[in-house]
């Protein structure tokens, strides 16, 4: 199992697809850029010309392998999809980066897959013993091969005859030689949007992707729906029993970036709300309200415009350390916050400060940022959390400590305090997160989103698991069973 090593929540993937459009790899690369931040370890691009399809996958991010035009010279056609990667299930290789491909009876198909199978160990086992071979390690593949495996006639069939198989939380766009298909989860936990560019469709994980090709956003995908598009036309199936949508959370809370719509909105008006509501809840006298950046601002802007206090910069964010730069030796993975975040000494020196951030996971990071306004002169420091606490780890599609790696799941308020060095700690609650998304309140007997980060609820309860003990993020590292 990999080691977590952030102290961030991350997403899975981010997909994209269009059809029926000239140079149509060019706009997916453009649409991937858009959606950088759902995952930057590998990125893929599959293109259909009308008689063969064409791959080019690369590790890394899109803008550095994907600008290039003699690369998207490679992938002609007017149908393409895309991905970006962060693993959660899987290693870090190029085998495991999408989209997959594969020439099946009936024709061939590509998938880019946003999200995690509950029940893909189950699922793997059984295919190697009927004599299935994996080239990859990523639970993707056993859709693929779920597919292949059908009796059915009709690739949408054998489609339709995978999903009634496998659990989880996905969001999938899926590529033949004829239809550009988009789907999501019974529950809708990952999300898919349909957009319109012309008399092209695309499919995107998020709005933003939308933006920057110009095509209009239509709608979401629901949950459970599928959208088949051919011959510049749209048909929508719903094979399964119907259930209430439960999208995740924290798509409302951090993952979405904050120019995507979700329900109308924009993700930062949200999280603006967040802060508006933690602020009601908070009763404490302060100079000034200082966000972690980026994911702090928001909810710290509706603190501060609530409460009326001063909302300032105390922490400056240097944008040009990447990942590349941090990882490769121990000593400069020891400076730690300090390559990313510096404390602007002559504003928080001798001030009583708010600091507010989207989420607390292990509590790592917030402890340095606390000690570094300390150091930098503050008098005190008071942590407030934009969310309520997360005491329980996630299996579809988001990388996360195990519940041992958990701060909240372990100490409580008081220790968590006193881990992080603050004068005090306060999370926003659940019931002030749900007002804050638009809901009077949570309804206890059907949430109205995947809050089990919070609760334990899980819409779909792992298979791969054998008791709490087990609960840890699925894996299936070096093909070995986990079972």
């Amino acid at each position: 199992m990999k080691k977590f090593k952030l102290d961030k929540l991350r997403e899975e993937c981010g997909v994209f697809g269009i059809s029926n459009y000239d140079d149509a790899s060019a706009l997916v690369a453009l649409g991937l850029h858009a959606l950088q931040h759902r995952g930057q370890e590998g990125c893929g691009i599959v293109s259909f010309d009308g008689k063969n399809f064409h791959s080019e996958k690369r590790q890394g991010l899109i803008g550095d392998h994907f600008t290039d035009p003699v690369t998207i010279k490679k992938l002609p056609g007017t149908q393409a999809i895309g991905h970006n990667r962060y693993s959660t299930t899987g290693e870090v290789s190029l085998r495991n980066i999408q989209p997959f491909f594969a020439d099946l009876y009936g024709g061939g198909i590509s998938i880019a897959h946003n999200g995690n199978l509950t029940n893909a160990l189950e699922l793997r086992n059984k295919l190697v013993k009927d004599g299935a071979i994996f080239r990859t390690t990523s639970d993707t593949e056993t859709i693929v091969q779920l597919i292949a495996k059908s009796k059915r006639l009709k690739m949408l069939d054998k489609i339709i005859d995978t999903l009634f198989q496998i659990q989880g939380g996905y969001a999938l766009v899926m590529m033949t030689n004829k239809k550009l298909i988009g789907l999501r989860d019974p529950f809708g936990i990952r999300p898919l949007v349909l957009g319109k560019l012309n008399n092209s469709y695309v499919f995107a994980s998020e709005t933003c992707a939308l933006d920057i090709v110009g095509a209009k956003f239509v709608r979401d995908v629901e949950n459970g729906e599928i959208i088949i598009v051919e011959d510049g036309k749209i048909n929508s199936i719903k094979p399964f029993p119907l259930v209430k949508s439960r999208p995740c959370v924290f798509e409302y809370i951090y993952f979405a970036r904050p120019d995507s719509l979700l329900n109308g909105l924009c993700a930062y008006e949200y999280r603006k709300k967040m802060g508006e509501e933690l602020a009601k809840e908070s009763d404490l006298e302060a100079d000034i309200v200082v966000p972690v950046p980026d994911s702090g601002v928001p909810a710290a802007l509706g603190f501060s415009q609530f409460t009326k206090k001063s909302f300032e910069l105390g922490l400056i964010r240097n944008h040009y350390v990447g990942r590349t730069f941090i990882e490769p030796t121990q000593n400069i993975r020891s400076l730690g916050v300090k390559l990313k975040l510096n404390a602007t000494q002559t504003l928080v020196k001798n001030k009583s400060i708010i600091l507010i951030d989207d989420s607390l996971v292990r509590g790592t990071t917030c402890h340095k940022i606390v000690k570094m306004l300390y150091d930098a002169g503050a008098k005190e420091v008071h942590v407030r959390i934009a969310c309520p606490e997360i005491l329980f780890p996630d299996f579809y599609g988001v990388d996360m400590p195990t519940k041992k790696e958990l701060l909240a799941n372990n100490k409580n308020n008081q220790e968590m305090c006193d881990y992080i060095k603050a004068k005090s700690l306060k999370f926003l609650s659940l019931e002030g997160l749900y007002k804050a998304i638009g809901f009077k309140e949570r309804n206890k007997l059907y949430p109205q989103l995947s809050d089990h980060y919070f609760t334990g609820e899980y819409p779909i309860k792992p298979s791969d698991l054998l008791g709490e003990e087990k609960i840890t993020q699925l894996s299936l590292l070096s093909g070995k069973s986990n079972n």
